[in-house]
């Protein structure tokens, strides 16, 4: 790792783990279920992990982000929920960082008091039908009008809609200027005139993270709920896509190291033909490969949020972190299965279950086609 942390980051993070373990507890029997576990969200709400990166003036604990990341780390080493990982993560990016960094004092005093505390669960609304990759061809409008801002359109795949009390929506003000210039973000509060959420959609992983439609019919939003300055759309989403990244991905990291350390135990334990099989070299190999990935995705992952922190372009560095980070995990998920065989397929060890999960990870905050897309380019390709 790239930084010395200190004994108060340590202790932290100590804490932020064995909370973890305690909200993770239950995660076969609960991706059975149909409904959100509000009782390991009351479970999240005490941690303080919503607290972390927010202003002690609104109930946070004022973390930076590299001690917010390392946390983070810990949370995904200790949750083997990573569905609720992943709705921890969307609630403090989506809404939380978005209105901390963008919003006004009024704006700021409203909501994050509740982000911090988890009375308000947290969502925000990019991708649209005809849209995936190409975020900024959404059809979604906002028009101005007396009483505000009304909004007409529907997003899809939208992480937490059907338990958020707030979304973040980006919407398209004036389609002319394109998405530089046209577009805009607005917190649409739940029950709004206007906003209907989707049923929950069936999902392959991350099945305890409920994720729906979003659909808005003349949805007049007051203009006082407009996130930043008309126009700002792509700046924000720029801004909050790059703590996706990082804190998502950071949790992946911790999941990584906890994957790894079951399957050196495991591999040690097991017996084929009068060996352990982490003898053989078909299986040694594996977990070397494991370990180089975990740390590979370590180091880019605090050398970019370093940078990040330090305000210096991250453009090229955000694009081999997250593509490096959700294909080791992906990577790290398959070697896991195949060094436990059989019991690998089994549900009630969990191995299929973060399969399932880290296959996600090669898809959201941007395609690994859509992140060698990127690399290509900034390196003059």
């Amino acid at each position: 790792m790239l930084e010395q942390w200190t004994a108060e980051q340590v202790e932290l993070r100590s804490a932020v783990t064995e909370w973890a373990r305690k909200i993770g507890a239950g995660a076969t029997e609960r991706e059975k279920s149909d409904e959100f576990d509000w009782n390991a969200w009351s479970l999240i709400k005490q941690s303080g992990i919503l607290r972390l990166p927010f202003s002690e003036t609104y109930g946070g604990l004022d973390q930076d982000l590299l001690t917010t990341l390392y946390s983070l780390e810990g949370f995904g080493y200790g949750c083997e929920d990573g569905g609720l990982s992943f709705v921890t993560s969307t609630h403090i990016v989506s809404s939380g960082i978005a209105i901390s960094r963008f919003g006004s004092p009024e704006q700021k005093a409203r909501f994050l008091p509740g982000i911090c505390d988890g009375a308000l669960v947290g969502s925000h609304a990019i991708t649209e039908p005809s849209g995936g990759s190409d975020a900024f061809q959404m059809k979604t409008r906002a028009v101005k009008g007396d009483a505000g801002y009304v909004l007409n359109g529907s997003k899809t795949f939208i992480s937490n809609a059907p338990i958020a009390d707030l979304i973040v929506v980006y919407a398209m003000t004036d389609p002319e200027r394109g998405a530089l210039g046209g577009s805009s973000v607005f917190i649409v509060e739940k029950n709004t005139p206007g906003l209907s959420i989707g049923k929950p959609l069936e999902k392959m992983g991350l099945k305890s993270a409920p994720m729906s439609e979003v659909f808005f019919s003349d949805c007049v939003v007051p203009e006082e709920n407009r996130l930043g300055k008309e126009g700002m759309g792509f700046a924000i989403l720029d801004y909050v896509m790059k703590w996706e990244i990082l804190c998502s991905f950071g949790i992946n990291v911790g999941e990584m190291a906890r994957r790894l350390e079951k399957c050196i135990e495991y591999a040690k334990m097991r017996k084929q033909f009068g060996n352990p099989i982490s003898s053989y070299q078909a299986i040694s190999h594996k977990l070397a490969k494991m370990k180089i990935e975990l740390e590979t995705a370590r180091l880019w992952l605090y050398h970019t949020a370093q940078k990040f922190q330090a305000n210096k372009n991250v453009s090229l560095d955000l694009a081999i972190t997250k593509l490096l980070t959700s294909e080791s995990n992906a990577d790290s998920a398959m070697e896991a299965v195949q060094i436990f065989g059989g019991y690998g397929y089994m549900v009630e060890y969990g191995l299929e279950r973060e399969l399932r999960n880290a296959v996600a990870g090669r898809i959201y905050s941007g395609t690994s086609e859509i992140q060698r897309n990127r690399i290509a380019k900034l390196i003059g390709v």
